[in-house]
């Protein structure tokens, strides 16, 4: 059940952080489920895998090449999730920050 509602949760952070970015589009609330469950996999099966590969490059840029993995997955899931277009590789960069920083306040209210 706690899955489900972190779900819905994201879901609704990335339609907010969707109509704060001009370079993000999502088509509707379902789609942003569906990004939501779409990133939660990437985070769970890709994610360590490219951290674990980019071990060097993190240490030497203090661990600020994680945004651009973090990046990186929100371009692949740009890729797959129909109804969900970044326009580049900035706009990936700022949704996944924006995304972040709504989803704590959301979960800070709830």
């Amino acid at each position: 059940m706690g899955f489900i509602i972190r779900l819905l949760i994201v879901g609704a952070a990335a339609l907010l952080s969707s109509y704060i970015l001009p370079g993000v589009h999502i088509s509707g609330f379902v789609a942003a489920v569906i990004l939501a469950l779409v990133l939660a996999l990437l985070n769970a099966v890709v994610k360590p895998v490219l951290v674990i590969l980019t071990i060097p490059v993190t240490i030497l840029t203090l661990g600020l090449f994680l945004l651009v993995i973090n990046a990186l997955i929100i371009l692949l899931a740009s890729a797959i999730v129909p109804g969900f277009l970044v326009d580049g590789f900035l706009w990936a960069l700022l949704f996944s920050l924006v995304l972040s920083i709504i989803t704590a306040i959301i979960d800070a209210i709830v």
